[in-house]
């Protein structure tokens, strides 16, 4: 694996793979890597040449009451596990190399991003498209890999990489998730012992509502009536939001029909947990 931090040198290197017909699957990270993380790799690794992997804590993702400063760092530990993963090329950049002293451009996105954690999170997600267009044009990737659990942002990332006619894949891998269902996430130490027994239930909601739509359910409230019911009624956690639409528009529908996304987030008391399920109605 090699490391680099410069987006010049990175880039020469890439091209070069690249004019010798390499294929190149892209990780885009803030770091501190879980297995999450890996299975990005791990699907990134099967299916081209060149793995290329970016840590970068990207300060315009985060809102006036989010610390930048404190977002965990562990560039050892990353490391080990980007190398354990098969990564060939690990790209480290600084603030200072991915936006110089001011940066004169910026993306603004204008749609997927008035609903679920868009709507408390005003320009996070312009922060997330300004720094993946300039990854995508640095790295040049095939294919791009990134999470379901974030569904949102892999609208998002759709909407970009179809706006701006980026000549790359999107792959979004399925969530990783713990045995009983309860999805993976760093956040997930932050839960006591009861409320870890309680945060099964919110996969569980997800599923009865799955089963719901899958036996003829088309009434978007009535889904999310019985989402709602199934936590109020298995946890004490406090939920943020229960919300169906349209994916990957992410647009509301008053009749359930083609591909939608029932997704929501629940507050315990140190920790917000998002997760959600696709599904396509014919």
């Amino acid at each position: 694996m090699k490391t680099f931090t410069s987006a010049d040198d990175l880039q020469q290197v890439l091209r070069e793979e690249k004019s010798n017909q390499k294929s190149i699957g892209y990780v885009a990270t803030m770091g501190f890597l879980h297995e999450g993380h890996a299975t990005l790799l791990e699907e990134a690794r099967k299916e081209n040449d060149i793995v290329a992997l970016s840590i970068f804590v990207n300060p315009l993702q985060f809102g006036p009451n989010e610390d930048f400063e404190t977002y965990p760092r562990d560039r050892e530990r990353d490391e080990n596990i980007a190398s354990n993963a098969g990564v060939d090329y690990l790209f480290y950049p600084t603030v200072q190399e991915m936006y110089g002293e001011e940066p004169s451009v910026k993306v603004v996105v204008q749609s997927r991003t008035d609903c679920l954690c868009g709507r408390q999170r005003p320009g996070h997600f312009d922060g997330v498209a300004t720094v993946l267009t300039k990854f995508f044009n640095i790295i040049l990737p095939d294919r791009a890999y990134f999470g379901k659990k974030d569904a949102q942002q892999v609208a998002v990332i759709d909407g970009l990489i179809q706006d701006f006619n980026f000549p790359i894949q999107l792959v979004a891998v399925d969530t990783v998730r713990e045995e009983d269902g309860l999805a993976k996430s760093s956040r997930n130490v932050y839960l006591s012992d009861q409320e870890r027994k309680e945060a099964k239930e919110l996969y569980q909601s997800l599923l009865k509502a799955k089963e719901a739509v899958e036996s003829g359910e088309r009434n978007p409230s009535s889904v999310t009536a019985m989402v709602r019911e199934h936590i109020e009624d298995h946890t004490n956690g406090v939920i943020d939001y229960i919300e169906v639409y349209q994916y990957p528009e992410l647009k509301p529908l008053e009749t359930l029909s083609g591909n939608i996304i029932i997704a929501i987030a629940v507050k315990f008391k140190h920790a917000r947990l998002i997760d959600n399920i696709t599904l396509n109605i014919e």
